[in-house]
């Protein structure tokens, strides 16, 4: 993996990975949850429901712009991690693009 980051959610671990192929991936307890892979949109978001104990349920999520490299991770909302990545392949197609007209 290009990237990887695992977090620690009461007594749950999940992981938020950048694969080398530009895949955004969120695995909880060691298993695949959601993957995107990277295409022509500007935000890669995946997202998965816990449960805890009792029936509570906790929203995680993780969105990559894959334009500026920022990856965001949150729970109920909350920001649990932000970092600034190398940005992904959008952004290298676009500075190459020359523009129109010429």
């Amino acid at each position: 993996m290009a990237h990887s980051f695992q977090i620690t959610h009461l007594h749950r671990t999940f992981t938020v990975a950048l694969g080398d192929d530009g895949a955004l991936e969120l695995w909880l307890d060691g298993c695949l949850r959601k993957r995107r892979v990277a295409g022509g949109q500007p935000v890669q978001y995946v997202w998965t429901d816990i449960e805890l104990d009792w029936e509570e349920h906790h929203l995680v999520e993780a969105r990559y712009r894959n334009d500026t490299g920022e990856l965001f991770v949150a729970i109920n909302g909350e920001p649990v991690l932000t970092r600034c990545l190398p940005a992904g392949p959008l952004a290298a197609s676009r500075q190459h693009r020359s523009p129109r007209g010429r």
